[in-house]
C-alpha cells in the first residue's frame, strides 16, 4: 500500500524536502504492517530494504563481543532504521522486531535513486539527517565503551595533582621514612658533637620550625592526593553499578525470552493436541 505525502511531512529524515518531493518520493514506497513479535529483519540478512516507524514499536539490537544482546535504538515515530545496510548493499548488522502492532514505511534503493534522479538536492538533504544518526551513533558507542577509572583521571589529572600524587607517594613510603631518619640523626649530631660549628644547638629549635613547616605543607599535600583517591573510587563504583545494571538488563531479556518460548512452546503442544483429537 502506497503512502500519502502527508504522512511524510512528519518523518524526521524527510523534514527538509519540499512538496514536489514529498510527492515523488510517496509515489514510491509502501507501507508494511507486522504483528507483535514479529521481526523485520535480522543479523546477515541482505540489507534490501530500510524501514521508517510510522506507528507501533520497534527495538533495533544487536549481539556485542560477549555474545549478549544489545539494545541499539528504540526509534519513535518518524523514526528510520537500516538505512545503512541498505545504503550500501550489506548485509544488516543489527535485528529489528515489531514489539506491538506496527506500521513501517519500506524503502529500498530503486525509491532513492529515483528520488535523487528527479530531485538531486533531496539527496542532500537526506544525507544531513543521516549525519546526524550517525553522530548520534558514535555518542552511544563512547557511552558503552569500557572506561578505565584509573586513564580517566590521569588524562584529566593537572600539574599540581601529579605533584601532590608524588609527595603523597614518597611520603608514605620507607625511602622517606628511613631517608628523613638518616637526616635527622645528622643533623641532631652534627649539632651536639660538633661545639664549633654548631647552628643549632640542643634543643633543636630551628629543626622544630622545619618539622613544622614540613608537617603544615604536607597535610594539605596528601589530603589533596586522598581526594584523588575518592574520585577514583568513586567513579569505580558507577562503573560497577553501570555493569550491575547491564547484567541485570540482560538476566531480565534472558527472563522474558524464556518465558516466550515457554509460551510458543504451550502454543505448539495445542496444536499438537487438537490434531491428535480430529484424528
Amino acid at each position: 500500500m502506497h503512502c500519502a505525502p502527508e504522512e511524510l511531512k512528519h518523518v524526521p529524515l524527510f523534514e527538509l524536502f519540499d512538496d514536489e518531493e514529498l510527492a515523488v518520493l510517496a509515489a514510491q514506497v509502501e507501507i508494511r504492517r507486522f504483528v507483535p513479535r514479529q521481526r523485520i529483519f535480522k543479523i546477515g540478512e541482505p540489507g534490501k530494504t530500510a524501514y521508517i516507524l510510522m506507528s507501533g514499536s520497534v527495538q533495533v539490537t544487536t549481539v556485542d563481543e560477549d555474545q549478549q544482546e544489545v539494545l541499539v535504538d528504540e526509534p519513535a515515530h518518524g523514526g528510520f532504521f537500516g538505512f545503512a545496510s541498505m545504503l550500501d548493499e550489506t548485509p544488516h548488522t543489527t535485528n529489528a522486531m515489531a514489539m506491538e502492532e506496527t506500521e513501517c514505511l519500506e524503502l529500498d534503493r530503486h525509491d532513492i535513486t529515483e528520488l535523487v534522479k528527479r530531485k538531486p538536492l533531496a539527496g542532500l538533504d537526506m544525507l544531513t539527517v543521516l549525519g546526524r544518526q550517525f553522530h548520534a551513533s558514535q555518542r552511544l558507542i563512547q557511552l558503552r565503551a569500557q572506561r578505565n577509572a584509573n586513564e580517566i583521571i590521569e588524562e584529566e589529572a593537572t600539574l599540581g595533582d601529579r605533584v601532590a600524587d608524588g609527595v603523597a607517594g614518597f611520603g608514605g613510603s620507607w625511602k622517606f621514612i628511613i631517608s628523613f631518619l638518616v637526616a635527622l640523626v645528622v643533623y641532631t649530631s652534627i649539632n651536639i658533637f660538633a661545639h664549633a660549628h654548631t647552628w643549632d644547638p640542643y634543643p633543636f629549635i630551628l629543626l622544630n620550625l622545619f618539622l613544622s613547616m614540613l608537617a603544615a605543607l604536607q597535610a594539605p599535600v596528601i589530603m589533596m592526593s586522598q581526594n584523588r583517591q575518592d574520585t577514583k573510587d568513586r567513579l569505580r563504583s558507577e562503573l560497577d553499578f553501570d555493569v550491575n545494571r547491564r547484567a541485570e538488563s540482560e538476566i531480565q531479556a534472558l527472563s522474558r525470552k524464556l518465558n516466550l518460548a515457554i509460551d510458543k512452546i504451550g502454543d505448539i503442544e495445542d496444536l499438537l493436541r487438537d490434531s491428535a483429537t480430529t484424528r
